[in-house]
């Protein structure tokens, strides 16, 4: 029997069987067996299937084992672990963010290793001019939750390199208002770097500072969960945070 389902998603994406066969690498034969004969992909296969097509993978394929395909779904949205920050390929901050045509979103306390690349604001000036929506979401410094995570970290001065942060943003804000800059007072478990469907999150670990705790490379997959669970994060934070105000760069 075929399958009617891919073929009208193939087709609504505009791409041909050869295209598809190219961007996930088998045999176009294959894919034609996929559509006419209703054969059923190897698992790997159904997920980069669709997510080029931007589809559930359940609505190319049935499958009865809901809670196996969401596990798979999980690990297949993990592209890298890093077991600490600075193991990062420092290109791969620009490289992420560069990717990212409709949104860019930094969730962190202060992040201040981004604040200090100039590239990077160059970077974020692109992208708002290009129509991309960037978020900055930076914690208040003096909020408890600040205090705590310094604390947690063994230094104690999370507000002051929040305070760097914001001092070397503030060129920013002034010249372009398009970017939304806010100050949150939420406890957070993770930083996360997002561009679009990828993003790198930082776990916050007791007793160590984020750059040596581990990172995740997540690309989303349609039905995977695991990117959207930290999507959500940023938005519910993003929602109960406040503007920057000129009181914040002052200390006032």
């Amino acid at each position: 029997m075929s399958n009617e389902r891919l073929r009208s998603a193939l087709l609504a994406s505009g791409l041909t069987v050869q295209d598809l066969a190219e961007e996930i690498k088998v045999n176009p034969k294959t894919v034609e067996r996929w559509i006419t004969q209703g054969k059923v992909p190897y698992r790997r296969h159904q997920y980069a299937t669709a997510t080029l097509l931007r589809v559930d993978v359940t609505t190319l394929w049935d499958d009865s084992r809901t809670a196996e395909t969401a596990t798979d779904l999980a690990k297949a949205e993990i592209a890298t672990v890093y077991p600490h920050r600075h193991n990062v390929p420092p290109p791969l901050w620009r490289e992420l963010y560069g990717r990212a045509q409709k949104n860019l979103d930094v969730l962190v306390y202060s992040g201040l290793f981004l604040s200090e690349d100039p590239a990077f604001h160059d970077l974020l000036k692109a992208k708002v001019a290009a129509g991309v929506r960037v978020r900055i979401l930076l914690g208040d410094p003096d909020s408890a939750a600040v205090r705590q995570r310094g604390i947690d970290e063994g230094h104690r001065i999370m507000d002051g390199k929040i305070r760097n942060a914001l001092l070397l943003y503030r060129p920013l804000t002034a010249s372009c208002p398009e970017i939304g800059f806010r100050l949150h007072d939420s406890t957070l478990y993770n930083s996360i770097y997002r561009a679009d469907d990828e993003m790198l999150v930082n776990p916050h670990v007791y007793g160590i500072g984020a750059y040596m705790a581990p990172v995740l490379h997540l690309r989303r997959l349609p039905g995977g969960g695991l990117f959207d669970t930290y999507t959500n994060s940023i938005e519910h934070t993003w929602e109960n945070a406040r503007p920057v105000a000129e009181r914040d760069f002052t200390g006032a």
